[in-house]
């Protein structure tokens, strides 16, 4: 366990979140989730092996080399990744932005994932929103992988990938009913997001003359910490059903048997978090939600406790919690629950996986403010422009002997004041062409790229396990975009 993790004390957000519950029955009030913990360790266990897969779990260190950058800096001053430099990649390709990611380090990622959960029954379920590259899921799926949808079209794409649709979650709070029929006619699992949506839900079993295995996404409104656009799980927030509302909607999904088949709770605290006790302030609430379901003589077999884990943007050597820190904060839970436990990663399974490498236009200063200007923008990388997000920002090749170093702010040519990719950032004055990196850029950045300025999307390389560079994906050209006017 990190130390950060074991350093956490017990957190009053538990004692609060219990006392708080209007759905929980006031008979017995649990003062902490260790406590409420401890409170079920006594239910037995399914099978000693459970115990002993635990107990090697609980034993087991959690620094490796899983999550380390996997592009950085040689003592030559070049930049690597898995053996090879970025400058020789770069000299081979156009003078245009382009993505480039690690397979390698995608496999590692998605196997500390799998070796946290060893001993569980459990599900990794890849948000496709993350990264939506079909090459990257055809991989993550050859690992074992599921996949977490929030529209149609990612559930159209995992299943061209040839994702187990067993193994898929429907997630969303605005889901059409032809894509529910789509998700109901391949036994997808669904989540009911609200009262119309499972209105929507018991339509599309109608259809599609299906029963449908739904989860109940409840807000267990828990703080995860984080920017306001990332959570996703308060009271106040446009995802999932309020606690106080769960009465009726057991009651809704009791008069259709025909039609929906009750198999699951779920949550979805937020992302970019860096503290696991919220993730376990979370599921002790859902436990207790669960025993009351199960009350009801509902089978409930699945606990999903969403996705969220941070990871390292700022490249300081924070620690931060790894997998195994998440799993093994609710591991005791779910195995006294007798649960199928899902994840949903997709930030923490591909985003330190990649680099934007873009090439320097010129260096300018107006006032009292230096700039670099890059070819790559907000158009190809928006999270710091929509979020004030920070990526790490490196240049691939040593400076001049003499440049100076500076504080620069980090810009794209992309008509907006609001195109930058890094601001004050201290760096050396790079020459005309050099190339730099915005790192950990697998996440959130291609799968939220746009045309702006007519910019057209950039190609995706990966470095495969022997070294070698393949593109993943073609750059867009205008006459992609002329295409669609064609006819007309």
């Amino acid at each position: 366990m990190s130390a950060a993790f074991a350093a956490l004390p017990v957190s009053k957000l538990s004692e609060n979140a219990i006392l708080s519950n209007p759905f929980k029955a006031p008979a017995k009030s649990l003062r902490s989730s260790e406590s409420f913990v401890a409170s079920r360790v006594s239910i037995p266990r399914r099978t000693g092996e459970v115990i002993r897969q635990f107990s090697v779990q609980c034993r087991q260190g959690v620094s490796s080399r899983t999550f380390q950058h996997c592009f950085r800096k040689n003592r030559d001053g070049f930049m690597y990744c898995e053996g090879v430099r970025l400058q020789n990649v770069i000299d081979t390709m156009e003078r245009r932005p382009f993505y480039l990611y690690s397979k390698p380090q995608i496999t590692r990622n998605y196997e500390a994932y799998e070796n946290a959960l060893k001993g569980l029954d459990s599900i990794i379920g890849y948000a496709v929103k993350a990264n939506n590259n079909l090459k990257i899921l055809e991989h993550l799926r050859s690992l074992g992988s599921g996949a977490v949808l929030v529209s149609g079209n990612e559930l159209r794409l995992a299943l061209n990938a040839g994702f187990d649709p067993s193994r898929c979650i429907f997630n969303g709070n605005g889901k059409l009913l032809d894509d529910l029929v789509l998700a109901a006619n391949e036994g997808v699992l669904v989540n009911i997001d609200s009262e119309f949506d499972l209105e929507n839900i018991v339509e599309a079993a109608k259809i599609a003359k299906k029963k449908v295995q739904v989860l109940l996404r409840i807000n267990p409104d828990v703080d995860p910490e984080v920017h306001p656009y990332v959570a996703t799980g308060n009271k106040n927030s446009k995802f999932g059903i309020r606690n106080e509302k769960l009465q009726w909607f057991l009651d809704t999904v009791k008069a259709h048997p025909n039609e929906l088949n009750l198999v699951g709770a779920h949550c979805h605290l937020g992302s970019t978090i860096t503290k696991v006790n919220i993730f376990k302030d979370a599921a002790v609430l859902m436990i207790q939600y669960i025993d009351q379901i199960r009350a009801q003589g509902f089978e409930i077999k699945y606990l999903n406790i969403g996705g969220g884990l941070g990871i390292d943007y700022h490249h300081k050597g924070e620690v931060l919690p790894t997998p195994m820190d998440l799993i093994n904060s609710v591991r005791k839970l779910v195995i006294s629950g007798n649960l199928t436990l899902i994840v949903e990663p997709g930030r923490s399974l591909v985003a330190n996986s990649g680099v934007l490498v873009s090439r320097v236009v010129g260096v300018k200063t107006n006032g009292n403010k230096n700039f670099i200007v890059m070819d790559g923008s907000m158009a190809e990388l928006i999270r710091p422009s929509l979020y004030g997000a920070y990526q790490h920002i490196e240049l691939i090749s040593p400076p001049a002997p003499k440049a100076k170093i500076q504080t620069f702010d980090v810009v794209g040519p992309v008509c907006e004041s609001a195109d930058f990719l890094g601001k004050d950032r201290e760096l050396p004055t790079p020459a005309m062409w050099a190339g730099m990196v915005v790192h950990d850029a697998g996440a959130y950045c291609m799968s939220m790229a746009s045309t702006y300025n007519l910019r057209m999307r950039p190609a995706e390389y990966w470095i495969q396990d022997d070294g070698s560079v393949k593109k993943i994906r073609h750059a867009e050209t205008i006459e992609d975009h002329l295409r669609y006017f064609e006819g007309l």
